[in-house]
């Protein structure tokens, strides 16, 4: 293509998708389209009706910077600062996880457990450990009015990040944000419905493994789950049958690596019914999800 020829919407995107590509972009085309709609200040879809319109100075310099950037592996969700989730935008910055289509999957086993636990006469109670930008705490209290939800993390940049899209979403009222560590010294008195996490579940070796843009870019103390991957879970796992009542529901995210070493860790707990793992649409397993039995007297 000639130097010469104007440096249209449509060749913009072309010449960035083809240079995400070489640079291994998982979603070069969709990488190209967001920045330029941020450089642009559009949204994505009228990029298509613009094909032919060649962007002034104003869009090309911000648009190459973010280019750059994304070249070098920054996630294109740090770059224009928000992430869909769940039909849901939400701001993300380098202090948080980037939201993911496999946390989902503990949204919608939450708000089917809340629906499964019939609870009367006061509003459902319900743990996020971990909220990182608060996406799970913010989606089930859109969903559930009548609930009230705790969101956890040990970290205090994530709990302003997730405070400011508490409020984005209109959900104040309904979602508490607390510092800790797990749940460690929570008080669980009345007890919950449900305990639900994205928690850290990566092993080491594999986080030395991980792509550049995950491994260089998002928190590690967000990442990393111990030596094998379940060292936290196991911990969440203990504390969560202390906090949970007969019959409330514990619902975690998992690598499909690590779901028989979690199924037997709450088996064998004794605190819960026989698990279940929740597969994504390749098959591979996302969630474990068990209720709480009665506690031995």
């Amino acid at each position: 293509m000639s130097e010469d020829e104007p440096w249209t919407i449509g060749r913009l995107l072309k010449w960035t998708t083809d240079r995400f590509k070489q640079s291994g972009a998982l979603n070069p085309r969709l990488d190209a389209e967001v920045l330029l709609a941020e450089a642009r200040g559009c949204q994505r879809i009228e990029l298509y009706t613009a094909f032919d319109e060649s962007p002034g100075e104003e869009v090309l310099a911000p648009f190459r910077q973010l280019v750059r950037r994304r070249v070098a592996g920054e996630p294109v969700a740090y770059l224009v600062g928000r992430r869909e989730f769940y039909s849901l935008s939400f701001e993300v910055t380098p202090d948080v996880l980037i939201p993911r289509p496999e946390t989902e999957l503990v949204v919608v086993e939450l708000l089917d457990a809340a629906k499964a636990l019939k609870v009367t006469g006061r509003p459902l109670r319900i743990i996020d450990v971990g909220t990182g930008s608060g996406v799970i705490a913010v989606c089930a209290a859109t969903q559930i009015p009548d609930c009230e939800v705790v969101a956890i993390d040990v970290s205090a940049e994530s709990l302003a990040v997730a405070q400011r899209n508490v409020e984005r979403h209109g959900v104040s009222d309904r979602v508490s944000l607390r510092q800790g560590d797990l749940l460690g010294g929570l008080a669980a008195d009345p007890p919950f419905d449900i305990v639900a996490s994205n928690p850290p579940y990566i092993s080491v070796p594999e986080y030395h493994d991980l792509a550049i843009d995950v491994k260089d870019y998002e928190p590690e103390l967000a990442l990393v789950g111990g030596e094998s991957g379940t060292e936290l879970i196991e911990t969440l796992i203990q504390q969560a049958a202390g906090v949970l009542r007969t019959g409330g529901s514990l619902i975690l995210e998992i690598s499909p690596m690590i779901e028989q070493r979690v199924r037997q860790l709450v088996e064998t707990s004794g605190a819960f019914e026989p698990p279940r793992a929740v597969a994504d649409l390749a098959g591979l397993a996302r969630v474990v999800t068990a209720r709480r039995i009665q506690a031995s007297s």
